[in-house]
C-alpha cells in the first residue's frame, strides 16, 4: 500500500505538472484550453506539488487568485496528510 501511494503521487504530480505545461502552450498559440476546473481538480486529487512547480516553472496562472491560493493549500493538505499516514503506520 505504501509503494502504491507513493508512485500515485508521483505520476499524479508528473502528470499536474504537464497539463500546466500544456495549457501555458496552448495558450501562447491561442489554442484550446485545458479547463480551468480540470487544473484545480488534478491538485485536488494529489497533484498539487506538480501543479505549484508547473506555475512557477512556466508562470501560468500565476495571477489568479483561485490558482495562487488553492493550489498552495491543497499542496499543503496533501503533503500534511502524507506525512501524516506515513508516521502513523
Amino acid at each position: 500500500m505504501d509503494r502504491l501511494l507513493i508512485v500515485y503521487l508521483v505520476i499524479i504530480n508528473i502528470i499536474a505538472f504537464a497539463l500546466y505545461g500544456i495549457d501555458k502552450f496552448k495558450a501562447m498559440k491561442n489554442a484550446w484550453r485545458i479547463p480551468e476546473a480540470t487544473l484545480i481538480g488534478i491538485a485536488a486529487i494529489g497533484g498539487g506539488l506538480g501543479a505549484y512547480i508547473g506555475m512557477q516553472i512556466f508562470r501560468h496562472k500565476t495571477r489568479k487568485p483561485l490558482f495562487t491560493i488553492l493550489v498552495p493549500l491543497l499542496m499543503i493538505l496533501w503533503l500534511g496528510g502524507v506525512l501524516w499516514y506515513f508516521k502513523n503506520i
